[in-house]
């Protein structure tokens, strides 16, 4: 993975996306094989909300974006997967590109096909270990 694991938790584990969703864009997974929120244990909601914050907080001060999307991503095609938090920060630039926001943006990004440079997602991830602590 590039930039390797940024976050480790008891339940969960947060790590550079790799797919064309920018450098910074981070991806909170549980530890564990789980397909639906429904799923989770007691001890992974607990972390859920604190961790999702806390890295939303990270993403924020490292890349200064307009806002950061969290979403849930869970297909792998067309069927459900193991369940993963998207974290991505979005500035005006993405948008003016890819003249879309929200899902849109999303989409045109993932078309566009896009992939951060390595050696920029290693460097991110340095920086949002050392906010995260």
């Amino acid at each position: 993975m590039p930039g390797g694991t940024v976050l480790r938790t008891g339940a969960w584990t947060v790590e550079h996306c790799v797919g064309p969703l920018g450098s910074g864009t981070l991806v909170v997974k549980p530890v564990r094989h789980v397909v639906h929120v429904a799923d989770l244990t007691t001890e992974e909601s607990g972390e859920l909300g604190p961790l999702l914050q806390k890295v939303s907080a990270a993403v924020t001060e490292v890349m200064s974006p307009e806002q950061v999307y969290v979403c849930l991503w869970s297909h792998a095609g067309g069927t459900p997967g193991h369940i993963h938090f998207v974290v991505q920060p979005v500035g005006r630039a993405d948008m003016a590109r890819f003249d879309a926001f929200g899902p849109a943006l999303q989409v045109a990004m993932g078309e566009a096909g896009c992939f951060p440079d390595a050696a920029e997602v290693g460097r991110v991830c340095d920086r949002l270990r050392e906010v995260l602590g």
